[in-house]
């Protein structure tokens, strides 16, 4: 028994009026349009009139109300895993245009290909990998995974065969966006990408 398609999904808009790089850090829910985005991205993977039996959710207060419109379609309740979750970083809980010209910064960016600053690309892709093989084989249908912008773009480069270095703002990975991937024996494909929230104006600063 193996999957459909794996659909990763990044949550909505955060409430972030101080701009900061929030990681892990409890507490950053998600706005009114995150809120609007993340319903954006259930009604995109319900047209797409896919069976959906499995929704798994990053334990962030952002991802489990990301999750929730999906709960409201597919009747689903969201399972928690911790190997989706938003990479660790140095820098939580600073605004990172000004932490950057810091001098007791300057070291934790001496190693983007690490990257330095976090959590290692190579442990994101593990986990990411691992959670997403383990679906595969237990599940018929498709799944619904609600992460972060760098474990979603990580596995995307990695599944593309690209250099896991790269600038954290050139990702292809908007607020409620969708990446799907399906798997041919042991090789994962990357099969589609959507916005399917409107993202103008939108407050996205909370991922390295």
């Amino acid at each position: 028994m193996t999957a459909a398609r794996i659909h990763l999904v990044r949550h909505g808009e955060v409430h972030n009026p101080g701009r900061v790089l929030y990681e892990r850090m409890p507490g950053y829910r998600l706005s009114e349009d995150g809120r609007r985005m993340a319903r954006a991205a259930a009604h995109y993977v319900h047209s797409l009139e896919r069976p959906v039996s499995t929704l798994v959710c990053s334990p962030l207060e952002r991802t489990r109300e990301s999750a929730e419109p999906f709960t409201e379609l597919f009747g689903l309740e969201p399972q928690a895993d911790e190997r989706v979750i938003e990479p660790w970083n140095a820098f939580a809980g600073k605004v990172m245009r000004r932490a950057v010209f810091r001098p007791w910064n300057w070291h934790l960016l001496i190693r983007p290909s690490l990257p330095s600053w976090g959590e290692p690309y190579a442990s994101i892709i593990a986990r990411m990998r691992e959670a997403m093989d383990e679906l595969w084989h237990e599940r018929s249908d498709d799944v619904v995974i609600v992460s972060h912008q760098a474990p979603i773009w990580i596995t995307h480069l990695s599944v593309a065969g690209l250099p896991l270095r790269h600038d954290p703002r050139t990702r292809r990975c908007a607020l409620s966006s969708v990446t799907s991937f399906e798997r041919a024996g042991d090789v994962w494909r990357e099969v589609g990408y959507a916005e399917p929230a409107s993202t103008h104006g939108a407050v996205d600063v909370g991922a390295v």
